[in-house]
């Protein structure tokens, strides 16, 4: 074992030993070790598989039916009153027929029961996926001859015209409308969908959603929120659009609703505003007083069922045209395979999709587990959602995530483990089976109103905007580019503008990262910049230059600029002239700029060689967070010019990360005059002070006496 030198033989200081590195195995030993224990089956190795894969059956052991059985009740009645309204609203974003939302709401609540390692979370219809959904899901109408403008409620119009029945041969839809068709595209991308995120969850991949911030996701929803609120004018205002695909949509959208706004239909106008006045003003007295509600209101359930009892006494659909749900069939259809032909054409849109879904499932998994003092896996959240994606497209259903509204309202009203979802799922299953029927007369105004309240949080979220600006411009602006590509063009490029603008600000804070000279605080052994703090005492014939970034191929230049510029000596050019014109070639005498903020720095910044004023740099690697082989490169040969010069060059604070790559990259065995690795590593700035301070004493004599 080594021990430390600067930490021995001053008073009665202990010796720091460092531990001899562990061998570490070779890949094919590991990969043996590893196939051994996978090929090993015990009951006890077995189980822990079924539950890791199964965590409902880890914890329906211990369930305390006392303390918990209440509060799951509870919450699972009033989510899955809140379900249907929902379900039968978010039809209309999909463009599919309300029954496939009812069976999407009662399959998800299922299968997350069983896989989910989240206590709180509901999974179920999201809008924001309805609407990706329902975008593909118009496209490949349009592809295919049918009309997509019905929003999938009541019987499509299959079409009569010649290229429609040629575009429908082509596919092989001879027996199947448009209902049929619209199902069918949007099983296969949900497939595709649940497929990626189960890989996803196989790979251990669960780190990837961790990339998508939080200003990119509000700025999506933000977005997506504009897009779902301009999708359901036309039903407020009862007229027929049609629905824009691609680039400039929600204007194109705007405009259409502008030139048709004379043909409104004053009863859905009027059914709108009061279902609107009657909707906010229960959300707002909700929020004010959700600490004194045990049981949030179920306002939408309460609206919908006054509305169709209005509309079926009235005959609004018959006596003023107002346009109405439709029969919803009872019961279950037969299983379908999902179309292979089609999944082929939307695999590339069931990308955006899964991101989506598995970023917004885990970020709220993880938000609640922090909240109530539990843990989650990321990796198993992804099976889970995969899974409530690939198994229920067998059944007719499209896909599906977490979704925060109804999570809150779970934990608001005292959910204790996922046996809440099964209760749920027993409201949907009851509504299936024997109450959809009665919903036959809803108007579709009313289901907007739900769904355009439903976007209330997400549309306020932009007062957040200007907190963003003053707290990181570059978060703000991630943000705003987001939504305006979400609202301009289309939401799966304003999700992808979010994440490379997302990585360009990740990439442009690691490459210029800041620089500074560090000076010593008073009578302590503690160092601070020069240019933050007054009063600081600079240590003479020593530089003490921080790297607040890692030290890699893309910011290599800029942290030899700024060591240049803040030292004022250029230490490769003038190495390079006193090795072409002697010793005394290229000096001039010049303070370095301490002192000053650095800023940008100028790629012609100390250009000309000075003399250096000092005789050692102190490089503090605390904040270095890694280090590649550029950066070793750079170190090396930043220590040869220093050393031409006969300026030594010490490290200080460095982590174990970066120590290990400057070990393997035979750094410290390069050592100038043969110093060995503790005469050019130090646990502290101050102790490499100190050690480049003794070291220049000792060679004084020695150059005194030559």
């Amino acid at each position: 074992m080594d021990v430390s030198p600067e930490l021995v033989g001053q008073g009665r200081r202990r010796a720091l030993v460092r531990r001899q590195p562990q061998v570490p195995r070779r890949l094919h030993e590991t990969l043996r070790a590893s196939l051994r224990r996978s090929c090993v089956c015990r009951v006890q190795g077995a189980r822990a598989v079924v539950q890791d894969l199964l965590p409902a059956a880890r914890w329906l052991c211990t369930y305390r039916l006392r303390e918990d059985l209440a509060g799951d009740v509870l919450s699972g009645l009033v989510i899955g009153i809140i379900l249907v309204p929902q379900a039968i609203a978010y039809s209309l974003l999909a463009g599919l027929q309300p029954v496939y939302s009812l069976y999407t709401s009662f399959f998800a609540n299922l299968i997350y029961f069983l896989m989910g390692t989240s206590r709180h979370v509901s999974v179920g219809i999201f809008s924001l996926l309805c609407l990706m959904v329902g975008q593909v899901v118009d496209r490949e109408l349009l592809l295919a001859g049918f009309d997509p403008a019905q929003d999938g409620l009541g019987p499509r119009d299959n079409g009569s015209a010649p290229n429609a029945s040629a575009a429908r041969l082509a596919l092989g839809l001879q027996d199947c409308g448009g209902d049929c068709y619209a199902i069918r595209v949007a099983t296969a991308l949900t497939l595709v969908a649940g497929l990626y995120q189960v890989l996803m969850g196989i790979l251990q991949l669960g780190f990837v959603s961790a990339y998508l911030s939080q200003p990119l996701l509000d700025g999506f929803a933000m977005g997506a929120s504009v897009t779902i609120l301009t999708s359901q004018l036309k039903h407020l205002l009862g007229v027929r659009v049609p629905r824009h695909q691609g680039p400039g949509m929600v204007v194109s959208t705007w405009l259409s609703l502008l030139r048709s706004a004379g043909q409104a239909n004053l009863c859905d106008v009027l059914t709108s505003t009061v279902c609107l006045a009657v909707l906010l003003a229960a959300k707002g007295l909700s929020d004010r007083y959700r600490h004194r509600l045990k049981v949030p209101l179920p306002m939408e359930l309460l609206v919908i069922v006054v509305a169709t009892l209005v509309s079926h006494l009235g005959q609004l659909h018959v006596r003023f045209g107002s346009s109405v749900a439709g029969d919803i069939p009872t019961g279950f259809v037969a299983l379908r395979v999902p179309d292979p032909g089609l999944m082929q054409r939307v695999a590339l849109d069931a990308v955006p999709l899964a991101l989506m879904g598995s970023a917004f499932s885990i970020s709220l998994a993880e938000m609640f587990a922090r909240s109530y003092g539990y843990s989650v896996r990321a990796n198993q959240e992804l099976l889970a959602v995969g899974c409530c994606n690939v198994l229920p497209a067998f059944f007719h259903c499209f896909a599906t995530s977490a979704a925060l509204a109804k999570s809150l309202v779970k934990t608001a009203t005292g959910c204790r483990t996922q046996l809440s979802s099964v209760v749920s799922a027993a409201v949907v299953l009851l509504v299936l089976l024997a109450l959809a029927p009665l919903f036959r007369d809803l108007q579709r105004s009313v289901l907007a109103c739900i769904i355009i309240v439903s976007l209330w949080g997400a549309l306020r979220k932009v007062r957040d905007v200007p907190q963003l600006w003053r707290l990181s411009r570059v978060d703000a602006l991630v943000w705003v580019a987001t939504a305006a590509t979400c609202v301009l063009v289309s939401t799966e490029v304003g999700l992808l503008a979010g994440v490379l603008l997302s990585l360009l600000s990740l990439a442009g804070r690691t490459r210029r990262p800041r620089a500074a000279l560090l000076a010593r605080i008073g009578g302590s052994g503690d160092y601070e910049d020069t240019v933050e703090f007054e009063g600081l005492v600079p240590e003479p014939g020593v530089r003490v230059f921080r790297f607040a970034g890692p030290l890699y191929y893309a910011n290599k230049d800029f942290f030899l600029r700024s060591l240049y510029s803040l030292t004022g000596l250029d230490a490769a050019c003038a190495a390079a002239m006193r090795k072409e014109g002697g010793p005394e070639a290229g000096v001039s005498e010049r303070d370095p700029t301490e002192g000053k903020d650095l800023g940008p720095v100028s790629n012609t910044a100390a250009l000309v060689p000075t003399a250096a004023g000092f005789h050692a740099v102190v490089i503090d690697c605390a904040p270095l967070l890694f280090l590649d082989a550029a950066g070793l490169a750079t170190l090396r040969d930043l220590r040869r010019d220093y050393g031409a010069l006969g300026i030594d060059l010490l490290l200080a604070g460095c982590s174990p990360s970066v120590t290990n790559v400057l070990r393997r990259g035979g750094f410290l065995q390069e050592g100038q005059g043969g110093v060995d690795e503790e005469g050019q590593l130090f646990h502290s700035v101050h102790s490499a002070v100190q050690a480049a301070r003794a070291r220049h004493m000792e060679q004084a004599p020695a150059d005194s006496t030559v």
